[in-house]
């Protein structure tokens, strides 16, 4: 995707911290964005340490929304400790932010976190997107419209993925080929005119619709049970010294 002019620098002018990395999430990395898709950037900040040590503690989480050229940025970024944190958990989210292929900025941490995440992805990731894939589904069934479908889709395929190869591709045009029901390409086409749009009149029938999804989510529970990923990530004492060095060096 192309950013708009001057989005890095404007991180520069008003974030309160250096960031370790900001990247590109959702329906950008889903592959899936409308012409009025906000842009969401999500990432690491890198409080100082006197701002950690003290009385007088800096920001966990900075969240910021500009308009930026007529487009609406939204950015969501967690200091490393607090980061480092989530990745321990089974938490997919932040793992797809790591490996997002739309960076807007990086540093060293960020390569540091990338070669790490062989070594946090687990099994157990699978109950993260299970249960987003449900919550979305939910939404779908009340509201009709298309982008919590696309969202139930994406985060199923995403997590027979990750069990599969232990590698995280959250773009539904990458993985729709090999694990998607053959109208996805259809569907993707018909989001890009509308952010919040109805599902369209020539979708698949609601049943049909239905089925798929309760396919995909037992194919995931399979691979899921299946799967030679560990339960529990091993890089722990890795990420404890990349914190470390981190906050010692600032």
């Amino acid at each position: 995707m192309n950013l708009p002019e001057g989005m890095a620098e404007h991180l520069d002018q008003g974030h309160p911290y250096p960031r370790a990395f900001v990247t590109v999430s959702g329906a950008h990395l889903y592959g899936f964005p409308s012409v009025d898709s906000d842009i969401d950037l999500r990432g690491v900040h890198l409080l100082p340490l006197p701002e950690v040590v003290g009385l007088e503690t800096g920001q966990e989480t900075v969240t910021w929304t500009w308009d930026q050229n007529g487009v609406e940025a939204d950015l969501v970024t967690h200091d490393l400790a607090k980061f480092c944190r989530m990745l321990l958990n089974r938490n997919g989210y932040v793992l797809e932010q790591v490996a997002s292929p739309l960076i807007v900025a990086t540093s060293p941490v960020h390569e540091e976190l990338l070669a790490l995440l062989p070594d946090l992805v687990t099994s157990a990731h699978a109950h993260h997107y299970l249960g987003f894939g449900r919550n979305q589904w939910t939404l779908f069934e009340k509201t009709g419209r298309l982008k919590p479908l696309l969202y139930t889709f994406r985060v199923l395929l995403t997590g027979i993925h990750l069990m599969r190869t232990g590698t995280i591709v959250a773009d539904l045009n990458e993985l729709a080929p090999e694990y998607g029901p053959p109208y996805l390409p259809d569907l993707i086409e018909a989001k890009r005119a509308a952010e919040h749009g109805a599902l369209p009149s020539d979708a698949p029938a609601r049943a049909r619709l239905a089925d798929d999804v309760k396919s995909l989510t037992q194919r995931l529970e399979e691979e899921r049970d299946r799967s030679s990923l560990p339960t529990k990530p091993t890089a722990h004492r890795a990420l404890h010294n990349l914190l470390v060095r981190t906050r010692l060096a600032r």
